[in-house]
């Protein structure tokens, strides 16, 4: 039951914040980045956030939630906080690397940093290194999530599938709460979208996907790659972009629409059909996630 009242309220906190965003003018204009024609509403992400710490403080005070993983968790409504005040007044970069630095570090102390990496035919078990990798991997996981949100429900449809397979996989009211909480902004932000979550969004669950990598890897460590291939359709993406723009000397620093998901729909592919098309890649490395998992 509570799923469903998290799921209306994150549907109508996104209804509300929309028409606010109209009325005071809070939306997201078309420039070189934008893969949509008109300008919309921004900030759908503060109803995420709020319904996601509401049923993850409903969880814990239950006594189903684990502490460590509630409060590194927690820990991301900084975040989400300095996202919004760059949605509105954009913030310098140094002020949102600070941010997600320390985001970064408080979450992984909270969760007793990564306890190992293994590769297989070896593994890393040197704290200080595992430590700095993991580091790194969650500063990279909120960027990577925020260059991923750019067309209609793609970001929002990549966080409902990885609370569903989060579920499927490892069990825990935690993923049922990120799919509710998702779910009910989701349904403004399909093609063609209403409003966009905005950085308050996808950098929260770009770092909530962190945590629960670093959580689930300090378990077991194959479960460090299920998380790995459970979020390849956006990793990957977003790596492979990075590192061939930095090879062709282009300024990385500088707006552009080369991800894949980009390329598609420059291509004349509809929203729809490239949101479709990454939930069928989710569905096959779901399958394979599953496999290694029961293995």
């Amino acid at each position: 039951m509570i799923y469903i009242f998290l799921f209306i309220l994150s549907f109508l906190l996104t209804y509300l914040i929309k028409n606010y965003a109209i009325k005071k003018s809070l939306v997201a204009e078309v420039n070189e980045r934008s893969s949509h024609s008109v300008p919309t509403p921004h900030g759908g992400g503060i109803a995420i956030a709020v319904t996601w710490f509401a049923g993850l403080s409903w969880l814990f005070f239950r006594g189903e939630i684990e502490p460590s993983l509630y409060y590194a968790l927690l820990t991301g409504a900084v975040l989400a906080v300095v996202s919004y005040l760059d949605d509105l007044y954009e913030l310098s970069p140094k002020i949102r690397l600070i941010t997600q630095s320390s985001v970064s570090v408080v979450g992984l102390v909270t969760l007793g940093g990564l306890s190992s990496l293994d590769f297989g035919l070896f593994s890393i078990e040197n704290q200080l290194l595992t430590n700095i990798i993991a580091f790194v991997a969650i500063l990279w996981f909120i960027n990577l999530y925020n260059f991923l949100d750019g067309i209609d429900g793609y970001a929002g449809s990549e966080a409902v599938f990885l609370g569903i397979a989060g579920f499927l996989l490892f069990g825990g009211g935690h993923f049922l709460v990120l799919i509710a909480s998702v779910m009910g902004f989701l349904v403004w932000n399909w093609h063609r979208a209403k409003i966009f979550m905005g950085d308050v969004g996808s950098t929260l669950l770009g770092y909530t996907v962190a945590v629960f990598t670093i959580y689930y890897a300090n378990e077991d460590p194959v479960n460090l790659w299920i998380w790995i291939i459970l979020f390849g359709v956006f990793w990957f993406d977003a790596t492979y972009t990075l590192v061939k723009r930095y090879f062709n000397g282009e300024k990385l620093s500088v707006a552009h629409k080369k991800h894949i998901y980009q390329r598609l729909t420059q291509a004349g592919f509809s929203h729809d059909r490239v949101v479709f098309m990454a939930i069928g890649a989710n569905t096959v490395l779901f399958a394979l996630a599953y496999f290694i998992s029961r293995h």
